[in-house]
Formats: structure tokens, C-alpha cells, sequence
């Protein structure tokens, strides 16, 4: 099949997706039957110029991450997300590849979460998707791109962040991420991708250097889920913090909670509603 076919691939589509399927909230005027460019271009994290660009076929070198986006967004299903990586001239990843989907099953349970802030890392901890409570709690990631995806350079080259952590904290977990990235990249040797995020971060930090030669940290002695926010506008908040893996696509899902009817509970709840408001601004 010749690259061309992708743009019109993907309207038709798009096309198809019920906007409520999808979390999209349609008015009872709505002509479209399914998604609208800029709905879609939102779902996936890119530019509604761009996916303009790609339908149009002006733009027909999508990124593996941009192709894996666009099928989680249009819940494509295993054989149409292989058929979109071919039609992007890419190679559908393989089982020595980190993966980076969303399977329709855990898309579903994402849903049900739609309302608690939700953010998705795959194996290497980078970036799969943060949901828009999770922007309205921790900030926009929207802009994030390269490294600025990935967790363990956020946290050992120390980039802003709201969660409030000690020192000694802030060093524990930093050991921690990479001694799980270090996990991950024996059972993934065959990755370039991830082994150029390794090169990457040796270049980029000492720190990095420094725990990915050191000893993995011994097992916690008094692990602890909560974890303390400092938002901007509501002041500090401390929730729950559970990150829970899907073993058979090496996921990392992290939910952020709060006991109901604290009022860390009305923080998160306020945080949520001026953050989501802002976002639709």
C-alpha cells in the first residue's frame, strides 16, 4: 500500500468514532456523525494543523509515537493499528519493542476514571497519556517533547514540578526510576529507541550516571502512597498515589485519590474544575 493512503485512512476513521465513545461531548446540533479534526487532534496530543496536514496528505512522515496516538484515539482495533503503522511506511512494533499501547480493555477502565486525575507511562517511563484531571492537578503536558516526556529526566534533571518531596525523597525516587528503567532495558536489549533514551540521559545528566552505575536501592521500609501536591491555586494537597501495571502491554498507570469528604477530597475536586476549565479555554 502507498503512504498516500494514511490521511484518507484516518478521516474515514475518524469519521466512524462516536464522539461519546471517545468522552467527547456533542450538542444536539452537531451535523458531524463522528469526530471533528480538532477533537481528534486533541484526543491524540498533536496540532490540529498537523493532522490537517496529514489527511490532506501535505504532511506524510508521522512518528511512530504520532501513529500510536492517533490509534489509541480512534480505539483502533490490534489489525487496523498494525495496517496505520504500514500505511505510515513504519514497521508495527514488536514484542522486543517497548510497548506503548492502550488496549481497548485498559482504554475502558481509563474511562470509568474519567473524573480522577490518570497518567500512563510506558516501560521506559515516558509519556503515554495524562488525562485532563491529571493536567488540571499536575499542569499541561501538552507542550512536553523529547526528553521532557520522559520521568526519570524530569526528576534527575530536577524540571519544575508540583509534587513536593524532601531531599532525601526527591533521591529515593529518582534511584528508584532508574533502577527500573535499568530493568527495563534488559528485558528490552533490542530497542534502539530505548537505548538511545539511555544515551540521552547518560549525556544529560550526571546524576543519571551516577544511579544507573550504583546498586539498586533495597526494598522500602515504610512505603508510603501518599504524595503532596502544591497547587497553584488551592495550596497543597496530599492524595493517595497508587501505580498499578499492566503486565501484558508493561504499563505504568498512576491514580491520584483523596479520601472522601476531607478536605484534600474539595482541594483535588476544586483543582479539577478550574484546571479542566482552563484547559477548555
Amino acid at each position: 500500500m502507498e503512504a498516500w493512503e494514511f490521511g484518507p485512512t484516518v478521516r474515514r476513521w475518524r469519521d466512524r468514532v462516536a464522539p461519546e465513545a471517545v468522552g467527547v461531548q456533542a450538542s444536539r446540533r452537531r451535523r458531524a456523525t463522528g469526530l471533528r479534526r480538532e477533537e481528534l487532534a486533541a484526543l491524540a496530543g498533536i496540532s490540529a494543523d498537523y493532522l490537517t496536514r496529514l489527511e490532506q496528505g501535505r504532511a506524510s512522515a508521522p512518528s511512530a509515537q504520532v501513529v500510536e496516538s492517533l490509534a489509541r484515539a480512534l480505539r483502533l482495533s490490534d489489525t487496523e493499528r498494525d495496517l496505520l503503522y504500514r500505511l505510515a511506511g513504519q514497521t508495527p512494533p514488536g514484542p522486543d519493542i517497548v510497548p506503548s499501547r492502550v488496549a481497548p480493555s485498559v482504554q475502558r477502565l481509563l474511562d470509568r476514571l474519567s473524573h480522577t486525575p490518570v497518567v500512563v507511562y510506558d516501560a521506559g517511563w515516558t509519556l503515554v497519556l495524562a488525562n485532563a484531571p491529571y493536567e488540571a492537578l499536575m499542569g499541561e503536558t501538552a507542550t512536553w517533547r523529547g526528553l521532557e516526556r520522559n520521568a526519570v529526566w524530569r526528576n534527575v534533571a530536577r524540571l519544575p514540578s508540583r509534587v513536593v518531596h524532601t531531599p532525601q525523597e526527591q533521591a529515593e525516587h529518582e534511584a528508584r526510576l532508574v533502577a527500573d528503567l535499568r530493568l527495563t532495558v534488559s528485558r528490552y536489549p533490542a530497542d534502539r529507541t530505548l537505548r538511545r533514551l539511555i544515551t540521552d540521559l547518560a549525556a544529560g545528566s550526571p546524576r543519571f550516571t551516577e544511579l544507573w552505575d550504583a546498586e539498586a536501592p533495597p526494598p522500602l521500609a515504610d512505603p508510603s502512597r501518599k504524595k503532596t501536591i502544591d497547587h497553584p491555586a488551592v495550596g497543597p494537597i496530599t492524595l493517595d498515589c497508587d501505580t498499578l501495571f499492566v503486565a501484558l502491554d508493561d504499563l505504568r498507570i498512576t491514580v491520584y485519590t483523596a479520601e472522601p469528604g476531607t478536605e484534600d477530597a474539595d482541594r483535588l475536586a476544586l483543582a479539577i474544575v478550574l484546571g479542566t476549565q482552563s484547559l477548555q479555554l
